[in-house]
């Protein structure tokens, strides 16, 4: 009975984690922009910023409201914001560690589940809290691939973009015009970033501040150089056409590049994740064909068999982050 029970409440966490991704990945606009574009119709419609209609909107659970504002006054949950911002969820820093909670949850549920065989012991305790130790990283492995994936994205569309401005600049636009038509023209994700660009300084923020708010959100060393020539020609003058023309001419250089070297690197990459995973591919293999003969690394003295684990892990670590580096050739 108390099997079922379990695998209940491991189904029920399941469901409320499939959920909440789903809820956050097709959400339309992010709590920023809902708030602008607010902003922006109740100026134009002669209402007033604040109305009762608005704060209807903006109502909140009680508890999310109280874990946020817990978090949002401390560095660890500016530091949250600026992850969540960098890979474009809508998420609040509150709301992002009830996802941890809820990921920690289920991993150890299922850690207990599989390895632990449902039985309450401190083996397959242990099983538990190791899973929901890890599943606690679950969450940050996972807006670390969506950050990576969207700053990929961005520095790939970096080069067409400064091709737009340089044409809008050369047909008479100005720099907050050529901007706006960057905003409209491309895709996503260049283009709703620089749409927030163009929305903060619709609202009074300078050029400046709302460049640099879009380099904490696209840590770009590409984007960086862009946002430098533009503030230098803002203070000292000059051509900023061909300076971005110039600009763009290297970025399109350094990708091809880079293009080329991870061909090259390529084999050496997935050879070193192949040899990572594959102890844990075996261990498990064995875990499943004969159980006895893995629990011995957790016979007494356990000490052994878990010095022995230990230093296998260490030795995989060490070996990837070394093929990784061989394999990280900067441009």
């Amino acid at each position: 009975m108390s099997g079922a029970v379990i695998w209940v409440i491991v189904g029920m966490i399941l469901v409320l984690v499939v959920g909440g991704v789903i809820i956050t990945i097709t959400s339309e606009k992010e709590l920023v922009e809902e708030r602008i574009d607010r902003y922006l119709e109740a100026s134009e419609g002669g209402l007033e910023y604040g109305s009762s209609q608005m704060a209807d909107e903006d109502k909140s659970s009680a508890f999310s409201d109280w874990l946020n504002g817990m978090v949002e006054t401390t560095d660890f949950g500016e530091g949250i914001s600026q992850n969540l911002a960098r890979a474009d969820l809508k998420l609040k820093p509150g709301e992002y560690i009830g996802l941890m909670g809820l990921s920690s949850l289920l991993v150890g549920a299922l850690s207990f589940a599989l390895l632990g065989k449902l039985e309450v012991t401190a083996l397959g305790l242990s099983f538990a809290l190791a899973g929901a130790v890890g599943g606690l990283f679950v969450p940050r492995i996972l807006v670390g691939q969506l950050q990576k994936k969207r700053l990929n994205d961005f520095n790939g569309q970096l080069a067409d973009m400064l091709n737009l401005m340089v044409n809008g600049l050369r047909a008479g636009f100005s720099t907050m015009q050529a901007l706006e038509s960057v905003s409209k023209e491309l895709p996503a994700p260049i283009n709703t970033e620089f749409h927030r660009v163009v929305q903060e300084m619709q609202l009074g923020i300078s050029m400046e501040v709302a460049l640099d708010n879009l380099l904490v959100r696209i840590p770009s060393e590409d984007l960086d150089l862009v946002i430098t020539a533009i503030n230098v020609q803002r203070e000292v003058g000059g051509n900023l056409a061909e300076v971005l023309e110039t600009i763009s001419h290297t970025i399109r250089e350094r990708i091809r590049i880079k293009g080329e070297i991870k061909t090259l690197t390529t084999q050496v990459t997935a050879s070193g994740r192949l040899l990572s995973l594959m102890p844990l591919f075996l261990i498990g293999a064995l875990y499943i064909l004969n159980r006895s003969y893995i629990m011995q690394f957790f016979e007494e003295p356990i000490i052994c068999g878990a010095s022995m684990l230990g230093c296998s892990g260490i030795l995989i670590i060490a070996g990837t982050l070394v093929m990784n580096k061989i394999a990280d050739i900067e441009v």
